[in-house]
């Protein structure tokens, strides 16, 4: 890697907000300067905005090629994973760019970074120096090898296997992501007292847990409703039962959670309701981790059908773990009813377990999106397709 003049920072910094395509029309303009190579500093950092933004804005770092930033932890997500463990030693063995790296040096004496893509090791190497970071060690190499030469002992080893494959397609299954983390796990747990892995949020958390064994908690992270990543702490003699918590991120800085164990999910008997005053829609992270039934045990608030995962009350719940709603009338699906409601032609439609798509309904109704209406189109307890007319509280 090479790192970059004051000229070329200055330019870098001059033109963050600009399009990368303009820049390259107009690198005449700048014949001292290697535009090309600058440019592509620009759209890492602008893909990074919003993940590190700091990191993106910080004109001494160097970035690396922007799939390198893609799948890079977030700032906020990367700091929630460093408040879950702490100790001596962390070994992040897929080490990439260095967010999860830099933010579990907080928690630890010492972080050892490993990657085997040499350059994006030195660029790691690089940022930490310039970050303060003293305490991460940066290893070029794969987690096998860094794996089968390790005499020590970790606290913690920390994976985010790749999840892309030869024709950059997504993959989410575990045999099918890089490094082998279920052929390593018996090492792992050798040489560490803790195994913290990271998944897609599209693998089945059940099955998960059935091919890794040995789990000992489940976090499943959304960061402002929107589901990121799913956590798996492993170690040798986990408790029984097993518990999942669920946490959404927010942007004040706030966390809500969710906890609950699969045991008691399905055991128990989940009261239903037609819809009263009051709607809610549990968060992103609550509904990827299935915990469709432990929400009435935890709130009191009732369903209004096994399959909709929607929940209604007579009086507010105000602490409830995501959107809450005002009830102000139910309608059948017909169009004439809907637009009677509707004079502005406009709301923001949702759809649980009902048999059309939001393009279908707009297509049919003429409803445009937006608006301060919200409009759930969903089955009752009577089986029967219901509109919800909500507004936020």
């Amino acid at each position: 890697m090479r790192t970059y003049k004051e000229s070329e920072k200055n330019f870098i910094t001059e033109h963050l907000q600009e399009q990368p395509a303009t820049l390259m029309l107009q690198a005449r303009r700048f014949p001292d300067l290697p535009v090309a190579e600058l440019v592509q500093q620009i759209q890492a950092r602008q893909k990074a905005m919003t993940k590190l933004p700091d990191w993106a804005k910080n004109p001494e770092l160097v970035f690396p090629v922007n799939v390198s930033v893609e799948q890079s932890s977030s700032a906020v997500t990367a700091a929630f994973k460093a408040s879950l463990v702490s100790g001596k030693l962390l070994a992040d063995l897929t080490g990439g760019f260095g967010a999860d790296s830099f933010y579990f040096a907080n928690s630890f004496e010492q972080v050892l970074h490993v990657e085997q893509n040499q350059e994006l090791s030195e660029i790691a190497n690089y940022n930490f120096r310039v970050l303060g970071a003293a305490n991460i060690q940066t290893i070029a190499t794969t987690a096998a090898a860094f794996l089968e030469n390790f005499t020590g002992h970790a606290d913690v080893f920390y994976l985010d296997p790749a999840r892309r494959g030869d024709r950059a397609e997504k993959l989410h299954l575990l045999q099918d992501c890089e490094p082998d983390i279920l052929g390593l796990l018996p090492i792992l747990l050798q040489k560490a007292d803790k195994v913290l892995l990271k998944a897609s949020p599209m693998l089945d958390i059940d099955l998960a847990v059935a091919q890794l064994g040995k789990v000992a908690r489940v976090w499943v992270v959304a960061v402002q409703n929107e589901c990121k990543e799913v956590l798996y702490l492993l170690q040798q003699n986990p408790p029984d039962p097993l518990t999942i918590e669920t946490v959404n991120l927010k942007t004040d800085g706030s966390i809500s959670s969710f906890t609950f164990t699969p045991d008691q999910e399905q055991t128990i008997s989940t009261p239903y309701s037609d819809p009263l005053h009051y709607i809610y829609e549990p968060n992103a992270a609550i509904l990827k981790a299935g915990a469709y039934k432990s929400i009435t045990q935890q709130y009191p608030v009732k369903k209004l059908h096994p399959n909709s995962h929607l929940y209604t009350s007579d009086t507010l719940v105000t602490d409830f773990s995501g959107r809450s709603f005002a009830c102000t009338a139910v309608s059948r699906y017909s169009k004439k009813e809907l637009l009677a409601r509707l004079p502005q032609k406009q709301a923001n439609i949702t759809v649980r377990n009902f048999p059309d798509t939001v393009a279908s309904i707009r297509k049919k109704t003429g409803i445009r999106e937006g608006g301060s209406h919200y409009l759930f189109f969903t089955t009752d307890m009577h089986q029967k397709p219901v509109v919800l007319f909500c507004e936020k509280v």
